[in-house]
């Protein structure tokens, strides 16, 4: 039971993030964001592994080049284009763009590996990419290359490139490396690569003029969105399984709909909450498991 005590609190942090990201980015360029945040995540991290696994594992010249990757494209390049992203557009409509994450890894994979996709993986594909452009476009999918596709929400679906890239370089290059182990390396690699950026933005100049409301949204951030969602997602994982834990994510757009509603009075539209709904069932049919074969 506590598992999913705990899956669905890791669901509900993630949903928060849109949120908390929202008012960071309403304050803070996104490099000195990004930077922050994943400064507040790697000193817990690192504090974490060492608790639990005695320090991260040696990793070779080869897996230097491959943590390097994974900060550039889940740390550096997501949080950028996540801060840019979310300083124009809302918080829900921002997590039903990325809810679709499953999705073009499940087509990556395909590409890239020649996985099959089978029907419900093809079914799931056009389900949650159509939610996806209905929500985007305010329920006038007909307008996709007009004005209603703004630059915001162009940087939000650069968040699910990057995490699309992260994923599947996570999965065949990190193989011998803990979920836990790989999610620190990667967070020291991005977090390096964000000093220099977040310094030319002036992060020194500023960071002490910095609001109490946005140290508070950066700790929500980098412990709860980062440390206790992975923790708890990857501890779910190993106790029921990738199959039955990935579906609990697909709570993450409706957890963010509704804090998004709660704390910022963002407007809820139909086209949100059928996108949202049609996104997460298309997840859920790309990736529901096979039935056994007799």
């Amino acid at each position: 039971m506590l598992v999913y005590i705990k899956l669905i609190l890791a669901t509900m942090f993630w949903g928060g993030t849109f949120t908390a990201g929202r008012i960071v980015s309403l304050h803070l360029p996104p490099f000195s964001a990004a930077f922050l945040r994943f400064l507040i995540a790697t000193v817990c991290l690192v504090y974490l592994v060492r608790k639990l696994e005695g320090g991260l594992p040696k990793i070779n010249s080869g897996q230097v080049v491959q943590v390097i990757l994974l900060g550039l494209t889940g740390v550096f390049a997501y949080n950028v284009f996540f801060f840019t992203g979310l300083q124009t557009v809302e918080a829900g409509r921002a997590a039903v763009i990325v809810a679709t994450n499953p999705i073009f890894i499940a087509l990556l994979a395909a590409l890239l590996f020649k996985e099959s996709l089978g029907v419900f993986k093809a079914v799931g594909i056009i389900l949650s990419v159509s939610g996806a452009v209905l929500a985007i476009t305010r329920g006038h999918p007909f307008h996709l290359l007009s004005e209603v596709v703004t630059l915001g929400d162009l940087a939000i679906a650069g968040c699910v490139a990057s995490w699309a890239a992260y994923s599947i370089l996570g999965k065949y290059s990190m193989a011998r490396l803990s979920p836990q182990a790989a999610v620190t390396y990667s967070c020291i690699a991005g977090t390096l690569m964000l000093f220099f950026p977040a310094m030319g933005e002036g992060l020194f100049s500023f960071a002490s003029s910095i609001p109490v409301i946005v140290w508070g949204c950066l700790l929500y951030l980098g412990y709860f969105g980062t440390v206790l969602g992975f923790t708890w997602y990857y501890q779910a994982v190993k106790s029921i399984g990738p199959s039955r834990a990935s579906i609990f994510i697909n709570f993450v757009p409706l957890f963010a709909i509704v804090i998004g509603f709660i704390f910022l009075r963002e407007s809820v539209d139909p086209s949100l909450i059928v996108g949202a709904l049609m996104v997460s069932s298309g997840v859920y049919l790309a990736n529901r498991a096979r039935p056994a074969k007799a």
